[in-house]
């Protein structure tokens, strides 16, 4: 891991904005008073007859890309994903869902990645509420690459979409010459023994683990979920076919996440699952990101000895 390089999701997020702003003239931009951090700026600075400052009022918001998008217009909407999936949950079940309009909803600092800021700006349960409406598709990009790549699909389909990107710098894991297609999933190392299917920062701290279990003679399988709907279930089912054991891992609430995906898509199969994430609880303040995911056990230890005592 330590050969790969960094890249900041959210930076990357607003070059590709910008970029596909200028190959479509039909996107627009929203935000709500976060455009510093959720780095929508960018696409505002060189597009302001496109861009909207609509202050701390997130349902307005919503309601005003929705009116947007039956006139031919892409809305891309913004804000910090706990504020962004929780405050307008009614706006986008009612007035984007129903109707499956062409919105785009971009969550950032998701997770636990707005470290200084507490459990009040941390998204632990935005997934579960986004993935519970109908019509909503959900993204969790693994890393820049697969940022730029989601977006630039996010462009070319038809329909609601939420996309969660995290605040911080993480390494880079999907292949440049990979296409990112919905609804697929990506086997980022093969393994025979047992399977890590995992979502966002996870997928990292997965290949680390992979690496210190292959040291004791442990084959594992990582997979990267980064469309947490629609999933391919048939996909999974066969990428844990044989497998001694299998783990979950995401930077999430264990209710209504990628533990719920897996488990049911593996319904019926027999095979160990143990999931990893949070465990029905707020976040936190802390000194830095690394802090947080230790105290929560979203660490590469804590998927190793998963793998092994799955594994018994």
């Amino acid at each position: 891991m330590s050969t790969m390089g960094m890249r900041n999701q959210r930076k990357v997020y607003g070059e590709t904005l910008l970029a596909m702003g200028k190959e479509n003239p039909n996107i627009v931009a929203c935000d709500a008073d976060l455009s510093k951090s959720t780095m929508s700026y960018v696409f505002g600075n060189s597009f302001p007859g496109r861009f909207f400052e609509m202050g701390i009022a997130e349902a307005n918001m919503i309601s005003f890309a929705a009116g947007l998008s039956p006139t031919g217009k892409i809305p891309f909407i913004h804000s910090f994903a706990v504020f962004a999936s929780g405050r307008p949950y009614d706006q986008i079940r009612v007035s984007v869902c129903l109707g499956r309009l062409n919105v785009k909803i971009t969550g950032s600092s998701t997770g636990l990645s707005d470290f200084g800021d507490g459990s009040t700006h941390q998204s632990v349960e935005d997934v579960s509420l986004m993935r519970s409406i109908p019509n909503m598709t959900v993204l969790s990009p693994v890393d820049g690459i697969e940022v730029e790549k989601m977006v630039r699909k996010m462009v070319e389909y038809n329909g609601p979409v939420y996309l969660r990107v995290n605040r911080n710098d993480l390494p880079d894991v999907f292949d440049v010459n990979e296409s990112f297609e919905i609804g697929r999933s990506y086997v980022v190392l093969d393994g025979n023994d047992a399977v890590v299917f995992a979502t966002g920062v996870m997928v990292s701290k997965a290949l680390e683990a992979a690496e210190e279990l292959g040291k004791d003679g442990v084959s594992v399988r990582v997979v990267n979920v980064s469309t947490l709907k629609p999933v391919d279930e048939e996909q999974l089912r066969d990428l844990a076919e044989g497998m001694r054991a299998v783990i979950t891992a995401e930077e999430h609430s264990l209710i209504g996440g990628l533990a719920s995906v897996v488990t049911y898509a593996l319904r019926g199969t027999g095979i160990p699952i143990v999931p990893i994430g949070i465990q029905d609880s707020f976040g936190q303040s802390a000194r830095s990101y690394d802090e947080l995911l230790v105290h929560y056990g979203l660490t590469t230890e804590n998927i190793a000895k998963s793998v092994k005592e799955a594994m018994k």
